[in-house]
């Protein structure tokens, strides 16, 4: 599988969201990368349901909605009505992660799990069978345009040797001060999806950007 590019509308232009996402649905781009942030699991507040329900109607692309919230089971079907493909929820929220899991499975979307920087993958060793999407996080959670953490070369390495070792079809997806600088590293050291923010929206022309990134 060639990888996949997933912007995170996080950092593009709140004011204009409309055309942002008209952009990006004409682009390259294989997935929108949506943050949902509460201001108590992590420091920062961003949009939810109502706003993935407003820029639906633009994109049939596969919304790949990352909760950073707290509780999130609580809100799986409303997810899945507002639009999401994806639901990615954070392992260190979960205390039953497994049933959650299958909660969004039965509500018709793909289930993924993220892990915050000092999270250790090993976390999953015992569920890896039982989700679609791995987010690996390569900045702390909760702001865009952070520093890259060197790190996570490794653990998107050792969580590669887990999903062979289990014979899991997890995809592999790194968040976080993703630019073409490192893109070949991630892709070689397994990861399959790269979401890029700020390094898209920011950029003078997001579109070549993520051609650039699609083409590593």
């Amino acid at each position: 599988m060639s990888h996949l590019i997933a912007p995170s509308i996080l950092a593009s232009d709140f004011a204009n969201l409309q055309s942002e996402s008209e952009m990006l649905d004409k682009s390259n781009a294989d997935w929108f990368h949506i943050d949902v942030m509460d201001g108590v699991f992590v420091p920062n507040i961003s949009f939810g349901m109502p706003v993935i329900k407003a820029i639906r109607k633009f994109s049939k692309k596969t919304f790949d909605v990352h909760l950073m919230i707290v509780e999130p089971q609580k809100y799986i079907n409303d997810f899945k009505a507002a639009g999401a493909d994806i639901l990615t929820v954070h392992y260190e929220v979960c205390n039953h992660l497994h049933r959650t899991l299958q909660e969004i499975k039965a509500a018709g979307m793909k289930a993924g799990v993220a892990l915050n920087p000092h999270t250790n993958v090993n976390v999953l060793d015992d569920i890896i069978q039982d989700i679609d999407l791995v987010c690996i996080m390569s900045v702390n959670p909760g702001f865009g345009g952070q520093s890259f953490i060197e790190n996570t070369y490794n653990k998107v390495s050792a969580l590669k040797e887990m999903i062979n070792q289990k014979k899991s079809s997890a995809l592999i997806e790194i968040d976080g001060g993703v630019t073409s600088a490192n893109a070949r590293k991630l892709l070689d050291s397994g990861a399959d999806v790269l979401v890029a923010g700020s390094f898209v929206f920011k950029s003078n022309d997001p579109i070549s950007t993520i051609n650039d990134l699609k083409s590593v």
